[in-house]
């Protein structure tokens, strides 16, 4: 739900539609081409849902999907959800006159909401990929928009070097980029979310003098797609477990992975580099860390069980970090902070001078 009228007015008044000609839907375990005209076009265009718009990196994915039908790929853009759009923006705090720089121009819808309520003089917008970048620009252009659009590397910033009074990244970030607090004037802000196997979601800090800034962990939460340069690589299968290792267990699959659940940040902090990974094609999930460790649980008629192999026993750390989590009062999310000082950045509990410490990446 947005609180300030004048991003109200902005979504009311930049039509969604004019930034989402075409896209791919979900079709089983595949992606189907969808573009303007379909019966199902506009309804879709203006549902809640997030719009894959490129699968793989490659802008010829659409038009063989459109020829050949659903094809696999993974999404490499999209325009996110509406509500995790207004929650972002809303969350950078923008006042009149502020210069604004969005990381990830994606569709060009993001940027249309943030010329609509600074004026597309005060709007930069960076992508990556040439293609992505000159179809938004001819969208925003035809919607009457004209903010400054560059192609490049957006954890470089801004090519031309002009400083802002606030940034936003709708991409996801394993660490804050340095370059962007070079042009981020003191008191400015940035927003972005985490790019984090677990414990992911928004961020807001505060720039100070240098390549310093500081900030909390936002209690309203999204999670985006990771700029290419911060991309995970993939993991090894997690191998099926054997009768003798299953144990019973208190912590359930579901308090380390969802973030409703709060666990979910803490854990994260305490077990570095453990991701999900999907073990069967209706949704289950295990544990795996890139040394080969890894945890699958399952349920029973009596509660849990978990059989773990590899390296390190992660489900044991996964236990002591819930007990730990309890004795500090089970925190959520918005009790974190951040505190960036160039390359070294570092995740607290409650304060920056906590003995409570994590580094972040």
């Amino acid at each position: 739900m947005l609180h300030d009228e004048a991003w109200t007015e902005a979504f009311a008044a930049v039509p969604r539609h004019a930034f989402l000609p075409r896209f791919f839907v979900p079709a089983g375990n595949r992606w189907a081409a969808v573009e303007r005209g379909d019966p199902d076009w506009l309804d879709r265009v203006y549902s809640r849902d997030v719009l894959v718009t490129q699968l793989d990196d490659d802008p010829a994915r659409w038009d063989y999907a459109r020829t050949h039908g659903p094809v696999p790929g993974v999404p490499t853009s999209s325009s996110s959800m509406p509500a995790i759009m207004a929650i972002m923006l809303e969350e950078l705090l923008v006042r009149d006159g502020d210069r604004v720089l969005e990381i990830g121009t994606g569709t060009g819808y993001n940027a249309a909401l943030l010329c609509h309520r600074c004026g597309s003089g005060q709007v930069s917008t960076v992508d990556i990929d040439p293609d992505i970048a000159a179809a938004a620009r001819e969208r925003l252009n035809s919607c009457g928009y004209a903010p400054a659009c560059a192609t490049g590397d957006g954890a470089l910033g801004f090519p031309a070097g002009i400083l802002f009074d606030r940034v936003l990244c709708t991409a996801s970030v394993s660490r804050i980029p340095v370059a962007w607090l070079a042009q981020t004037l003191p008191g400015g802000h940035i927003v972005t979310t985490l790019n984090r196997p677990l414990g992911g979601g928004l961020v807001r800090l505060t720039a100070g003098e240098g390549a310093t800034a500081e900030g909390r962990v936002l209690a309203r939460d999204g999670r985006f797609m990771p700029l290419r340069a911060h991309r995970l690589p993939p993991l090894a299968e997690v191998p099926p477990a054997d009768d003798a290792q299953w144990r019973p267990t208190k912590v359930s699959m579901s308090d380390v992975l969802k973030p409703q659940r709060h666990f979910e940040f803490f854990v994260s902090l305490e077990l570095p580099e453990v991701r999900p990974v999907h073990v069967d094609p209706n949704g289950g999930f295990a544990v795996s860390h890139p040394d080969g460790s890894w945890a699958r649980t399952r349920r029973t008629d009596s509660g849990f069980e978990v059989a773990q192999g590899g390296p390190r026993a992660l489900w044991d750390l996964a236990e002591d970090a819930h007990c730990r989590w309890e004795a500090l009062g089970r925190p959520g999310r918005s009790r974190f902070g951040l505190t960036v000082n160039g390359e070294e950045q570092t995740f607290w509990l409650d304060d920056p001078q906590s003995e409570n410490r994590w580094p972040c990446g």
